[in-house]
């Protein structure tokens, strides 16, 4: 185990993730804040995070960059904008930082710029950091394995209103494990639900259906159905502290990689 104290950088610092990481990071014993960024302009530069999120005094001021001079963060923890991820990975590269990257919503040629960057540095990547969301994955692969073949599969996703991207990250990272197991490609094997008169449902197809509606956290629903009987696998987060811990967790993690693409799954396998 790592006992070295590790310097956590966090983009995107007061938003509803950005807040939890920094509350959490001062919980934890292994970690401490060493920079806090959000985006240009914005009122609360140079204000201490602390006294923002309500946790008291940290001597860690509010930047709208990261400073090239000081350099001080061992891991980035990114929860951001496709856009804003991309550059603060270049960033990384550039200073040989590891990276976590929580942003969803990435091109395909994004993720191919992601990947080329883990020759340089570790990075690791993941729609969701909830230890019960992956647990969840995995039962799933187990569950396509032994009903794939013989049931209509569903993917449900529930999210607040402010999400932007549907279906969510996770959810379509669901389907993609549904997908390798049953040796599908996800684009042309996916139905979206819209209005309208439908054919009768095609068989090997992963339906997506998506809510956003108030302030619902994240939860998430895989369906097996068949002519007897139905299989349910749903995963509710209650708050962001799961997302958070794991995050943080794995920025621990990553500390011992010199450079490579990982994921939860990675993760995972050391932790248990």
């Amino acid at each position: 185990m790592n006992k070295k104290i590790t310097r956590i950088a966090i983009t995107g610092a007061l938003g509803r993730m950005g807040q939890m990481l920094v509350k959490e990071i001062q919980k934890n014993k292994k970690t401490c804040l060493s920079t806090v960024v959000v985006k240009k302009n914005h009122p609360l530069i140079n204000h201490d995070i602390g006294k923002i999120v309500g946790i008291g005094k940290t001597e860690v001021l509010i930047k709208d960059h990261l400073d090239v001079e000081k350099n001080d963060f061992d891991v980035l923890i990114d929860f951001t904008h496709p856009i804003a991820t991309l550059e603060y990975l270049k960033y990384c590269n550039i200073f040989r930082k590891k990276i976590i990257i929580g942003t969803t919503g990435f091109s395909d040629l994004e993720i191919k710029k992601i990947k080329s960057y883990s020759k340089n540095i570790a990075l690791l990547i993941s729609s969701n950091f909830s230890i019960g969301i992956n647990l969840l994955c995995q039962l799933v692969e187990q569950t396509t394995r032994i009903l794939g073949n013989n049931s209509d599969i569903d993917i449900i996703d529930f999210h607040h209103r402010n999400k932007i991207d549907i279906p969510s990250g996770t959810a379509l990272t669901i389907g993609e494990n549904i997908s390798k197991v049953m040796k599908w490609n996800l684009n042309t094997n996916s139905l979206y639900y819209k209005k309208g008169l439908t054919k009768i449902r095609e068989s090997k197809k992963i339906g997506f259906s998506s809510i956003r509606s108030g302030g619902i956290i994240g939860k998430h629903s895989v369906i097996f159905t068949n002519s007897e009987e139905e299989i349910k696998i749903t995963h509710t987060a209650f708050n962001r502290k799961s997302f958070a811990k794991g995050a943080i967790e794995s920025a621990i993690w990553i500390i011992s990689k010199e450079k490579g693409l990982f994921n939860m799954k990675d993760f995972l396998k050391n932790m248990f």
